[in-house]
């Protein structure tokens, strides 16, 4: 089965371009591995846009890496003097968008063509401090940051991007003060057709669930740790509008895996605690392999890249890398891994 091929690399797993004989269940694949590039670089935020990969990254940066032709295209951002880190990136069919975090927040429209960019919102706060962005299609999209007052900072476009707006306060659920959310991935968001899934972590660690474009909410308890300001999700991916995993853990006991991860069969009204005391500790990001259905899945964080192939109740180790902060798919036979200075392809 394709969903299989994710999970060959049982053996030596390293950043180069030798391919690697794996054996898996008996079954020899070659699994070849390369690095698009190596660059004094943060990235958090990757998106997959056919056969480019783009990134936002620190150092007022943005670009992408054609996997056709391994060039790498990069820009970076000049407005006053200001030095800009952007942990968020999202897409429409003609345009990128990239957010930075810290106060301003500034958000970006960048056209995918000519790579020209516009300023098209700023928000100035002490408290400000945006996390993910998301497109639900090529008019709607939502960012979601942390607390200026006592509910998540929400802000909205329904033109593709053109114009954004921040939903009051008064709309929103309120949070636990010390909630609020992290941007390590820009996986605090997931959207299956119109639901909205947004995660929080800190003093408590939840879910949020929207049907109706932020007008509502329904929210849910995780049993994900939590009560401290590093704990919680760091990352969520949902296969549909029902299955779902969290994981994250506490950031500053990053081996703790008692109760780091969690998945759900029901939206997240329920979740149930996987690789309990087993598997990897504090993690970053965590994705569904493409065409696996919801059995196979991919995490890293700052104690290693593993993988599972029974929805999450053992892993495998697949490295020691410490370094990778995002994973994104290209399909079921290709993996995209970005973090401190690289950005890496894996081909199974």
């Amino acid at each position: 089965m394709k969903y299989l091929l994710s999970f060959l690399i049982l053996v030596l797993f390293s950043f180069n371009s030798k391919p690697l004989l794996s054996e898996y269940n008996g079954n020899k694949s070659s699994v070849s591995i390369d690095t698009l590039f190596t660059d004094k670089i943060s990235i958090r935020a990757i998106e997959i846009d056919k056969n480019k990969v783009w990134y936002a990254a620190d150092k007022n940066r943005f670009g992408y890496v054609d996997l056709l032709t391994n060039k790498r295209v990069e820009r970076k951002i000049s407005i006053d003097t200001l030095k800009l880190e952007f942990r968020s990136i999202a897409q429409t069919k003609k345009d990128i968008y990239i957010l930075s975090v810290g106060n301003p927040a500034l958000l970006f429209k960048i056209n995918k063509q000519d790579l020209s960019y516009r300023l098209v919102y700023r928000e100035n706060h002490e408290k400000v401090f945006y996390d993910a962005i998301h497109f639900i299609d090529n008019r709607k999209g939502i960012a979601i940051g942390d607390p200026t007052e006592d509910t998540f900072s929400i802000i909205t476009t329904i033109d593709g991007g053109s114009t954004w707006n921040k939903i009051s306060n008064s709309s929103l659920p309120k949070l636990a003060i010390g909630e609020a959310a992290f941007a390590a991935s820009n996986t605090n968001i997931c959207v299956k057709r119109n639901r909205i899934f947004l995660v929080s972590g800190g003093i408590k660690s939840r879910l949020f669930v929207s049907d109706d474009f932020c007008k509502t909410w329904q929210v849910f308890e995780t049993p994900i740790i939590q009560g401290q300001s590093m704990t919680g999700i760091f990352s969520a991916d949902f296969l549909n509008e029902k299955t779902g995993i969290i994981v994250g853990g506490n950031y500053e006991s990053q081996f703790d895996n008692k109760a780091n991860k969690a998945i759900t069969f029901d939206g997240g009204q329920t979740w149930k605690l996987i690789g309990v005391k087993q598997g990897f500790g504090y993690a970053s990001c965590v994705q569904f392999v493409p065409d696996s259905n919801g059995k196979s899945i991919m995490s890293v964080g700052t104690t290693g890249i593993y993988s599972s192939n029974n929805q999450g109740e053992n892993w495998n180790k697949l490295s020691d890398d410490k370094d990778t902060f995002t994973i994104r798919f290209q399909n079921s036979n290709t993996a995209i891994l970005a973090g401190k200075n690289k950005l890496v392809r894996m081909k199974f």
